[in-house]
């Protein structure tokens, strides 16, 4: 059998490009697995804005860097076919973090590997209830720390991580305006995941805007995107507020660290925090937060946007779809059927 594989060719400099990959064949892995280890079929690939980090030389994050002529690693769903690990059986599906191939052997001892239940399909397990819908779960509740009638401003809110977050201080009782860009964005957060107002970053000043809309200060910013934005947020926090430091899409393509605010002494003054985190600091609380999650879907109270895609020979394209805001929700590439 063929295992088909998207290599990194070179380390982007500035935007990505189709020369920093390299689509490969080769043999399947025909090795006698080692204990714990798993081999498995890839069926699903997350494409995710930190995977931009990864292909940075080493340094540039607490996660590993992809060596260049290595596929590239992205969160994944995966089926067992072959196991020499008592947890695992050949035919179980699960959520883990693999390379852009089809067939890889996986050591559950140095890769998060965790069980998909039966009744889930593999597009929830890694778009309604997957990572970045935990990472919105986790950041707002256990970072943010919304509290009833706080005031809360989500940054990059039409997006998968934003969107759960925004939604989830509407269900905690906040006041919650979402950044987004474009009128249609806007509109859906208004209208669909029913946010008291969103700002249009593209055709607005949002340091003005905020100002407009949160006249006692920002309680809560959760900050997806960093650079001018996160300043603009800074400048209308209210003592003692809570920023959550999640993703800083804006500065992925850069060839130089992401900028700190500007006006330090405004957090000092205002007693206010930052504070970033990472999802698999809460690894345990995964299944009580996608059951919470399940409840608020059943019951309307939150949307979710999947944009789901098929075929492993453009997964490089879809990537890039990520930093020209053509995709529609969170981004998903389907390789393999089950």
């Amino acid at each position: 059998m063929i295992n088909r594989q998207w290599l990194l060719a070179s380390r982007p400099e500035g935007s990505i490009e189709d020369t920093n990959f390299s689509y490969k064949e080769c043999e399947v892995p025909n090795r006698e697995l080692k204990p714990n280890e798993i081999l498995v079929k890839n069926l699903l690939f997350l494409c995710a804005p930190t995977m931009r980090n990864w292909m940075s030389p080493p340094g540039n994050s607490l996660y590993p860097s992809i060596p260049l002529g290595s596929p590239i690693m992205a969160p994944a769903i995966a089926v067992v076919i072959e196991s020499a690990s008592a947890e695992y059986a050949p035919g179980d599906r699960v959520s883990t973090r693999a390379g852009w191939q089809d067939y890889e052997i996986l050591s559950t001892d140095l890769v998060p590997v965790g069980k998909i239940p039966d009744e889930m399909t593999s597009v929830d397990a890694m778009g309604k209830f997957g990572l970045n819908s935990l990472t919105g779960y986790f950041g707002m509740l256990e970072v943010g720390q919304p509290k009833e009638n706080d005031v809360v401003v989500v940054s990059g809110a039409a997006g998968a991580t934003g969107s759960v977050a925004a939604q989830i201080a509407r269900i905690k009782g906040c006041r919650v305006i979402g950044i987004a860009g474009g009128d249609q964005k806007c509109r859906w957060l208004t209208e669909e995941c029913q946010l008291d107002a969103a700002v249009n970053y593209k055709n607005a000043t949002v340091e003005e805007e905020l100002r407009q809309l949160c006249p006692d200060g920002i309680n809560v910013y959760y900050d997806n995107v960093g650079g001018d934005i996160l300043q603009a947020a800074i400048e209308n926090m209210a003592v003692k507020g809570r920023i959550v430091l999640c993703g800083q899409i804006s500065s992925y393509n850069d060839d130089k660290p992401s900028e700190g605010p500007r006006n330090m002494m405004r957090l000092i003054y205002g007693s206010i925090t930052m504070q970033g985190f990472l999802t698999r600091n809460y690894t345990d609380n995964f299944p009580s937060a996608i059951s919470n999650l399940k409840t608020w879907y059943e019951q309307g109270k939150v949307l979710f946007k999947e944009d789901v895609r098929e075929g492993f020979e453009n997964l490089p394209l879809f990537y890039r779809a990520l930093f020209d805001g053509s995709n529609d929700g969170v981004l998903l590439v389907q390789i393999n059927s089950d």
